[in-house]
């Protein structure tokens, strides 16, 4: 298997060829991301109570070199803005703990103590940014967390700067956006395995930090890897134009569901004449639709959105900062690049749906695609964390759906029946290397890429098809102005020479189990039915939940688990289990046995108990470390 390479010839000159014509004398965002610097973290390295390094900023000092030929230098720039680290003052009171984990966490400060917005993804990064923040204004208390929406780089680390006892008491309310804990816990509970399985590569979780390896994600320097946690809010903005005042500082909040996220909001803080934007204006173009896997975003009320914002807000503003990169000042400037990333999204939905009611496919309007020049010689709407071309097909996948209506892509074989028969037409899996590395010579990447993988799905231990894919996917990285994409195609060649890493960062915790409403808990073991094996079985339990006075029935029939609350007489089931909410999480998603709880008189059973057991036995395991770039 080969080691890494060099940047080749052509990667070489088409960086050299971006570095000469991109406008980086335009030194502005480096102005932006150092003014108002106080302190950083030094060392900057944060460990959990084992002592296992969960961040570290330092890891990214390479940046401070000069570009070199295996980085696009477009994101080598965006890595080193990102990679700033500290706390920076935003204007008179509002302070920013940024280059400590993927986003920022933003504090301002209130009569008595100060509020934290959006409190990174890790208990141990939000600690360290919070005591940084203490050391040089003074040990505030937090009065206050705000999530801006429901990703969990926005609320992973609260119980890093204040405790559910804190909150039960009232000392330190949580303010969220409507429907912020059910999409919070679903995005992370329903498909959340496969999604921190694709994580890994996004992220590039595996990949050495260095020229050859991660520089950054775009909009951020990487995930840290602490632990995450959760407290449900206790105050729920529900409408555009609500106003909340918490230690002394007044909040206008502004929904904006369906835009970055499914519950988030935008906030202004009057008295200081700042606007908090959220993650829904950065300086990146966003993803409409992740490489990780999610629901796919709305560009047209993200345009609507923004709009909004700007005539709300934008011309009472002094300053606009985000959940992710450096705030923008004054009036004007701020306006112009709100403005900016308003017509970047509303620009991308219009022309994509114009060119698709021309019958052209998502991947043709991708490829074809232009932004106009005022949009593209912004720095603020490259692709370093979306991409004109994911995103194009992810609105076109919004609309269109998979199919692209050609009869002949409705039926296709799958990958591996697919790949024997492409390699059985094209001669053969020498024939396709052979003709593969002169393409490979010719630097046609992305072709390479295409054929070698049929060869690798039609004989996975073709170690030469493995070894010059992996050659090609490092070369595509090398290019790529993207991080993700970036980090996608390193990740492929690191698995291709060393197989899976699985998945390394921690997505859930008890905190978002026991988040889980009863609803949402059946959903979650609903999906882990094997079916087919379920066809035949027929199994009826109710859960009498005494904490709740309801009952909650789970029907097992023809392979899938229904279920719903009952009241009255439902018919007989064959067995009732009498608990208490809490006890029902533990059994089900917590680990505890019920068996235990059943002895210790904490879960009562009337009728069959072991047809639970016979319930649990066809539920099937998620796999964390499924095959990508293998069969």
């Amino acid at each position: 298997m080969t080691s890494q390479q060099n940047a080749s010839a052509g990667i070489e000159a088409a960086n050299d060829t971006a570095s000469r014509t991109l406008p980086f004398d335009d030194a502005q965002d480096f102005a932006d991301a150092e003014r108002g610097f106080v302190a950083a973290l030094t060392p900057g390295v944060v460990r959990n109570a084992a002592g296992d390094v969960v961040w570290s900023s330092d890891a990214f000092a390479f940046l401070d070199g000069e570009c070199p030929p295996t980085v696009h230098p477009s994101l080598w720039r965006q890595s080193k803005l990102c990679a700033m680290q500290g706390l920076y003052e935003v204007t008179d009171g509002i302070y920013q703990i940024r280059g400590l984990d993927l986003s920022n966490m933003s504090l301002v400060e209130g009569d008595t103590g100060v509020l934290v917005i959006d409190p990174l993804i890790s208990v141990e990064t939000a600690a360290a940014g919070l005591a940084l923040y203490r050391e040089h204004r003074g040990d505030r208390p937090v009065t206050a967390v705000i999530y801006s929406h429901s990703h969990i780089d926005h609320f992973g680390g609260v119980k890093g700067v204040t405790t559910q006892d804190d909150v039960d008491a009232g000392r330190c309310p949580i303010i969220a956006p409507v429907g912020f804990a059910e999409h919070a816990v679903a995005e992370n509970v329903y498909a959340g395995t496969a999604m921190a399985r694709r994580a890994a590569y996004m992220y590039g979780a595996a990949l050495p930090t260095g020229p050859l390896g991660a520089v950054g994600a775009g909009l951020g320097p990487t995930t840290s890897t602490g632990q995450p946690t959760l407290i449900i809010p206790t105050i729920s903005v529900e409408h555009t134009g609500q106003t909340v005042t918490v230690d002394g500082v007044a909040i206008e909040f502004q929904m904006t569901p369906g835009t970055e996220a499914p519950s988030e909001m935008n906030f202004y803080f009057p008295g200081r004449r700042a606007l908090c934007m959220a993650e829904n204006a950065t300086h990146t173009m966003h993803n409409l639709l992740t490489l990780r896997g999610a629901l796919v975003r709305d560009p047209h009320v993200w345009s609507k959105y923004l709009t909004e914002a700007i005539n709300r807000y934008a011309g009472r503003s002094d300053v606009v900062f985000a959940s992710h990169h450096w705030p923008t000042w004054d009036t004007e400037r701020l306006t112009e690049y709100l403005s900016i990333q308003r017509d970047l999204y509303g620009y991308l939905h219009d022309q994509t749906l114009r060119a698709l009611n021309k019958g052209t496919t998502g991947i043709e309007i991708a490829e074809n695609i232009e932004l106009p020049p005022a949009l593209a010689n912004s720095w603020s709407t490259h692709g370093y964390y979306g991409s004109v071309s994911h995103n194009v097909k992810a609105i076109y996948q919004r609309y269109m759906g998979w199919f692209d209506g050609n009869p002949a892509n409705l039926w296709q074989h799958p990958p591996v029946e697919s790949a024997l028969r492409h390699l059985d037409f094209m001669g053969g899996a020498d024939e396709v290397i052979a003709k593969a590395r002169k393409s490979y010579a010719d630097g046609d990447f992305r072709w390479v890429a295409q054929v070698l993988n049929y060869v690798i799905f039609a004989e996975p231990d073709n170690a030469e098809a493995k070894a010059l894919q992996a050659d090609t996917l490092e070369q595509l990285g090398y290019g790529s102005e993207n991080g993700t994409w970036r980090n996608f195609f390193l990740m492929g060649a690191y698995e291709l020479r060393n197989g899976s890493v699985g998945t390394p960062t921690v997505s859930s915790s008890s905190d978002i189990g026991a988040a889980l409403t009863v609803e949402q808990l059946f959903d979650a073991i609903a999906l882990r039915v094997d079916g087919p094996r379920a066809w035949s079985a027929t199994i009826v339990l109710d859960w009498k939940l005494e904490d709740t006075g309801t009952v909650h029935r789970t029907q097992l029939r023809n392979g899938v688990l229904v279920h719903y609350d009952i009241e009255g007489d439902a018919g007989p089931a064959d067995a009732t289990f009498t608990l208490t909410e809490a006890d029902l999480d533990a059994a089900l998603i917590g680990g505890a046995d019920l068996g235990r709880l059943i002895a210790d008189g904490r879960v009562t059973v009337d009728g069959d108990a072991t047809k639970l057991a016979e319930l649990v036995g066809y539920l099937d395991a998620p796999d964390p470390d499924f095959a990508i770039v293998t069969p």
